[in-house]
């Protein structure tokens, strides 16, 4: 039987108005992610910096994601500006401080989907920072789909969601691809103003495995619907990333997919915390991978 994304049936039952509805209404006053700043985004900003139009920083095929996203074609990315965390070694802090991007309309988020499948023929749709645009992806996904869009949505973010806008999603979103950045308060406290991280992050994590279980693919091998978790390993972590791998196999489905990345360096403001201000040795990666095996997790 030929994949069919959830969003289609959401169209075809007339379900999609509603949630779009829904996340508009909390524009006004935005508690999209857990940082409540309650803002009007029409005309303020909160801690995330962002507007209530998306901003794009760049969209195409790209090849540096994980096997079962990219295929031959590459996976169909956009890249938004702006972000709700403020990891200080993030790697793409043009984008996610500074907002570099253009501002588009929904219609013109919509026809950037549809170009990624007609043009480039992108097996996904690979939403990059989305959790402060919800309400823009989800009008610009129903516009799309009503001119054919069909490919897998892959919801690629942080971790740091609240429930009220995963529920929004449930039926949206195939494909989850979350950060699991930290599971010490202190850490995300320390490297992306986030105290409770954890414990947001191990709430969505339950909440993302509840609507799409564990990664499903095709017979090419790449993903349809699932859940797909990535940790970077950083420099004297390995205590917390062996914390977070448990809680990947206690707790979430054994068909997960599990990234454990190696390839931390240090940049943006990481050179001012001095425990970070080195690249990852090979000794702790090779340690916190062991300890991923061992636990017989399923590894990206």
């Amino acid at each position: 039987m030929d994949f069919q994304p959830g969003y289609v049936r959401l169209l075809e039952e007339n379900l999609f108005q509603e949630r779009i509805d829904e996340a508009k209404k909390q524009l006004s006053n935005c508690s999209l992610c857990p940082r409540n700043c309650g803002v009007d985004r029409a005309s303020n900003r909160g801690f995330c910096q962002a507007g209530d139009v998306a901003v794009v920083s760049s969209f195409g095929p790209h090849y540096g994601e994980e096997k079962v996203l990219v295929g031959r074609r590459g996976s169909g990315t956009i890249f938004f500006g702006y972000c709700n965390l403020r990891c200080v070694y993030c790697q793409n802090h043009e984008l996610s401080f500074k907002g570099a991007g253009r501002p588009l309309s929904n219609e013109q988020l919509a026809e950037v989907m549809l170009i990624l499948q007609n043009r480039h023929g992108c097996p996904n749709i690979n939403l990059v920072t989305p959790t402060h645009y919800l309400p823009n992806i989800l009008e610009a996904v129903y516009l799309a789909a009503q001119e054919g869009l069909r490919l897998p949505l892959v919801y690629n973010c942080g971790g740091y969601e609240s429930l009220a806008s995963l529920r929004l999603l449930a039926g949206v979103v195939d494909i989850y691809m979350p950060d699991f950045k930290y599971n010490s308060g202190k850490r995300s406290l320390r490297y992306s103003d986030a105290e409770n991280y954890p414990q947001v992050a191990r709430e969505a994590l339950r909440e993302m495995d509840r609507q799409v279980g564990g990664l499903k693919t095709d017979q090419k091998g790449l993903a349809q619907r699932g859940l797909l978790l990535r940790h970077l390993v950083l420099p004297c972590g390995l205590d917390d990333t062996k914390e977070i791998l448990r809680f990947i196999k206690d707790e979430l489905s054994a068909g997960t997919l599990v990234n454990v990345m190696g390839q931390y360096h240090p940049c943006h403001q990481a050179f001012q915390y001095p425990e970070i201000s080195r690249r990852l040795g090979r000794s702790e990666f090779r340690e916190a991978l062991r300890f991923a095996r061992d636990l017989d997790l399923r590894l990206a």
